[in-house]
């Protein structure tokens, strides 16, 4: 290989290195700036233990979630709900944006923003819920769930 070969191989792979870089800076920067996340999960998974053995039932979902009130600096924003809104907690780790809700009575609500677009600028997101009962009822959460989709995201 040439030298000169070698110098625009090395200067192609330090452009992308620096636009990667970028983008990285961009991306967490949207997310530390961001006062609503609004998202929609098109897709589900639903635990359940059969003898003992853990199973995932994986379908279609219309699940909405809306966040406001976000601030990554101190950690705070509100979650709004069919009972209104609650209060949650931010964490804004490397590039991706976590918003969590622990409530007294025992589940944890977990919805994860990653800096990847997936259609007119909304963010690839999934939104986990640590809920088990014995009994099931239609249109509330008894198994663990995962629900995959993406979020609006503005300031």
């Amino acid at each position: 290989m040439t030298a000169w070969k070698r110098a625009a191989i090395g200067t192609a792979t330090l452009v992308l290195i620096i636009t990667a870089a970028a983008r990285a800076q961009s991306a967490r920067e949207r997310l530390a700036s961001v006062r609503t996340v609004d998202c929609t999960f098109t897709l589900n998974a639903v635990a359940t233990w059969k003898g003992g053995v853990p199973q995932a039932d994986v379908k279609t979902a219309q699940l909405a979630v809306k966040f406001d009130e976000v601030n990554a600096d101190d950690g705070t924003a509100r979650v709004v709900g069919m009972f209104g809104p609650s209060d949650i907690i931010v964490r804004l780790s490397g590039d991706t944006l976590h918003l969590i809700q622990s409530f007294r009575d025992g589940p944890l609500y977990a919805t994860t923003v990653f800096p990847k677009e997936t259609r007119q600028g909304r963010l690839q997101a999934v939104h986990t819920r640590h809920e088990f009962t014995e009994v099931s009822l239609p249109g509330y959460t008894s198994s663990p769930e995962q629900y995959y989709g993406d979020c609006q995201v503005s300031r």
